[in-house]
């Protein structure tokens, strides 16, 4: 197993195609979702350095924190606050140019300036999400909401 990713372009789409190889090497037989979702954090936070990269799983009426890579972050979202619990409630990635733009939004640091967050579905339901934050205003584009979903249901296929 690989210990270190390699990268040999700074197109966006270069660097999601190398990742995507990389992943499915790093965690494609690996049935452990902390270990993976670990993995997959440390992954995307190589690819792209986003200031916050993490998974909250929902559990009965919340989200709740899971592996992360970033400062420290919330741990629990209530259903439907929030962008992830917006993404959470309405089963759809949401893409927010400029957080503070967004109603509700719940700031875990003054640095996050732009978020996108992706629900993982299993069996018809969601079962947590992957949120990003970047330091930087209007960072996630169309191409990170396929690529980043193509992900996740990549990853709910080894839930």
């Amino acid at each position: 197993m690989a210990n270190q990713l390699f990268f040999n372009s700074n197109s966006k789409s270069e660097r999601y195609i190398a990742l995507r190889q990389q992943l499915e090497a790093l965690v494609g037989k690996e049935k452990d979702e902390v270990a993976n979702m670990g993995n997959i954090c440390a992954a995307l936070k190589e690819a792209f350095d986003w200031f916050w990269i993490g998974f909250y799983i929902v559990r009965e009426t919340q989200l709740v924190l899971g592996p992360f890579q970033g400062p420290i972050a919330c741990t629990r979202i209530g259903f439907g606050k929030g962008v992830c619990g917006t993404a959470w409630a309405q089963a759809k990635t949401q893409i927010v140019p400029d957080v503070s733009a967004f109603e509700g939004h719940i700031a875990c640091s003054m640095f996050s300036k732009s978020e996108i967050v992706v629900p993982i579905i299993k069996n018809n339901k969601v079962w947590g999400v992957l949120d990003i934050d970047s330091s930087e205003l209007n960072s996630f584009d169309q191409l990170d909401q396929l690529e980043l979903e193509n992900m996740m249901l990549w990853f709910a296929g080894l839930l």
